[in-house]
């Protein structure tokens, strides 16, 4: 016996997502003019440092229109019957596809400071300190802007039930919760500006004395630090997109709950769908008269669930 059980529609959206994706294209914008500043500055004054700063932000704009595309598509295909369980992990899809391109970046900062440690140039250095200072402050009120709309990104579930409230904290973790798109663009705007701030301590090494090999330096430092980002977007997004149980713990509860009176799990798939919504395939076999609604019942505790199918083993 096979039953479904669904909590409401299969719109598995994160409770921010809106949100988010009016300030993704709010931070866009300042990222364009800032982007632009920075490689015609660094151009005209000669710091490798800050075409480099200016060229990665150009591929940070270009991932968080990526980011914003998909919040836009997943939120008008949300109840499109094809797509069998929502569009909660386009979210996912599109900040695996940034942190590519986080790795590119890494990867073309790294072969510039290779380049200009062969080659260097002179810096006109007031001026290009000062470009990149406004690149900082650009990059952390984007940082702010972002954050500012993601604290309750995840949590799109009520927990009416007082009795319930605890299991359901136990088995919604921080990672179940967590919008991968909103944390991609985030990431990218902090990559840049951490390497904005390498920037600036380089030029003024550079300024004060006379170290011209600091900027390629800094320039390597901020590759090796944006390539580590990189790996662990990749890594996050990558398991959920090929459906790894987002929570050994909280799959170990929920046998503990269903194990009772003699009955067994004998299969459990727990996936993710979206932000703060997960999904489950368990066959419970029983001797008992019970139905999937017994069940069903029994997981109520788990608020992270959003998405149950039950079958029941006689015998």
């Amino acid at each position: 016996m096979t039953e479904t059980f669904q909590s409401h529609d299969h719109v598995f959206l994160g409770a921010g997502h809106a949100q988010a994706e009016r300030r993704t294209w709010m931070v866009i914008g300042l990222c364009t003019v800032m982007m632009i500043a920075e490689i015609i500055g660094g151009l005209l004054f000669g710091s490798i440092a800050l075409v480099a700063d200016g060229l990665h932000m150009s591929t940070h704009a270009s991932a968080l229109l990526l980011t914003a595309l998909a919040y836009n598509y997943a939120r008008r295909h949300a109840r499109d019957a094809r797509f069998s369980f929502g569009t909660g992990k386009l979210g996912d899809l599109a900040g695996f596809g940034s942190a590519i391109i986080l790795a590119m970046i890494a990867l073309l900062i790294g072969y510039e400071a290779v380049l200009r440690f062969i080659a260097p140039v002179p810096i006109r250095f007031d001026e290009a300190i000062l470009i990149a200072l406004v690149g900082l402050i650009v990059n952390v009120a984007s940082v702010l802007l972002l954050s500012g709309g993601g604290h309750d990104h995840g949590h799109g579930h009520d927990h009416s039930d007082h009795d319930h409230h605890h299991d359901a904290h136990e088995a919604a973790p921080h990672a179940a919760h967590r919008d991968n798109n909103l944390r991609s663009a985030i990431i990218h705007v902090l990559a840049d500006a951490g390497v904005s701030l390498l920037v600036i301590v380089g030029l003024l090494l550079g300024r004060f004395f006379g170290w011209i090999w600091m900027d390629p330096v800094v320039g390597l430092c901020g590759a090796v630090v944006i390539a580590a980002w990189s790996y662990g977007l990749i890594r996050d997004t990558g398991a959920i997109l090929l459906d790894m149980n987002p929570d050994q713990g909280m799959a170990e509860r929920m046998r503990a709950v269903i194990e009772v009176d003699g009955d067994r799990l004998t299969d459990l798939h727990l996936w993710r769908l979206g932000p703060g919504h997960l999904g489950a395939i368990l066959s419970v076999a029983t001797a008992a008269p019970r139905g999937p609604t017994h069940y069903r019942q029994l997981l109520e505790r788990f608020s992270a669930l959003s998405h149950v199918t039950v079958e029941v083993q006689r015998g």
